[in-house]
């Protein structure tokens, strides 16, 4: 099973805000997570309190061998976290 770290939306129409969640490969954007390590707020002003994360939960589902979206490895390399890459899925057919 392929586990992922990246962001659902959440808000309203024109306030968006988005949660932090380790997901399945296969679930899609809204789903269920397994479990939720943060939130990021694209509309408050203060850089600090932007980006809210669980860093120790981070760290032990990138241990457990978890991908990252590139949104997600961003603010993570912010905070001096390195993790790899989840690569796009492709179609088949």
């Amino acid at each position: 099973m392929a586990i992922v770290i990246r962001l659902s939306r959440q808000g309203r129409k024109n306030r968006p805000h988005y949660r932090l969640g380790v997901y399945d490969r296969r679930t899609r954007r809204d789903g269920p997570p397994i479990e939720y390590l943060g939130h990021y707020d694209p509309l408050v002003e203060d850089e600090a309190r932007k980006v809210t994360l669980d860093e120790e939960r981070v760290r032990h589902w990138l241990g457990q061998g978890a991908l990252v979206s590139d949104t997600v490895r961003t603010f993570l390399r912010q905070r001096g976290i390195s993790a790899p890459r989840a690569k796009p899925r492709t179609k088949r057919g």
